[in-house]
C-alpha cells in the first residue's frame, strides 16, 4: 500500500512487541575515508554502524533511548572491499529488565553482481532511559518463528555466561 507522501506503508503491521516490529535494516556504501590502507572497511567504522544498527532496534522496541551497556565478541570473516555496500539488518533478541540483547547480521554487496556475503554478526545489550536518563523496564519481546525462539533461548544462554563470568 503507497501513503500520499509516496513511501510503502505495510498492509499489516507487525504486532507492537513482536521482534518484526524492532528489526532495522541499514545500508551503507563503503567509500574511501571508510578503509584502511588495504582498501578494506575499518574494523571501527562497521562497528560505529553496528551499534547505530542496534540502537535503532533497542529503541523502537523499548519506545526510550537505548545506550549501549556492553559488547559481546565481534569476529571478522570476510573483508569488506571499497565500493561495496554493507547491509546491517539488527533485532532485539530478548529483554532482561532493563536491558535487552540485540542481534545484528552483516552482509556485504558487490553492486554489479549483487552477491551477498555474511561477513559478521554480533550481539550487544542495550539499555532504555527515561528522561531523567534512569534504566527503564521495557516490555518482553515476543518470538514468533522458530529462529525467533532459538534467538530467544540463546540470547539467555549469553546472559548467564555474561553474569557468571562478571561474577568470577
Amino acid at each position: 500500500m503507497m501513503h500520499e507522501s509516496g513511501t510503502d506503508i505495510p498492509a499489516h503491521p507487525p504486532p507492537r512487541h513482536s521482534m518484526r516490529a524492532s528489526q532495522v535494516e541499514m545500508t551503507e556504501l563503503v567509500l574511501p575515508n571508510d578503509t584502511n590502507q588495504l582498501g578494506n572497511l575499518l574494523g571501527g567504522r562497521l562497528m560505529h554502524w553496528m551499534d547505530i544498527s542496534m540502537a535503532i532496534a533497542a529503541a523502537r522496541h523499548s519506545g526510550l533511548v537505548c545506550v549501549t551497556a556492553s559488547v559481546d565478541r565481534i569476529d571478522f570473516h570476510h573483508p569488506v572491499r571499497l565500493g561495496q555496500i554493507v547491509v546491517l539488518r539488527a533485532s532485539v533478541n530478548r529483554v532482561f529488565r532493563t536491558s535487552m540483547e540485540v542481534g545484528v547480521k552483516v552482509y556485504c554487496e558487490d553492486i554489479p553482481g549483487g552477491t551477498r556475503v555474511h561477513t559478521n554478526s554480533a550481539y550487544m545489550t542495550f539499555v532504555g532511559l527515561n528522561a531523567d536518563g534512569k534504566p527503564t523496564p521495557s516490555e518482553q519481546v515476543i518470538p514468533e518463528t522458530e529462529d525467533e525462539q532459538r534467538r530467544f533461548r540463546q540470547a539467555l544462554e549469553r546472559r548467564e555466561r555474561r553474569v557468571q563470568q562478571a561474577r568470577e
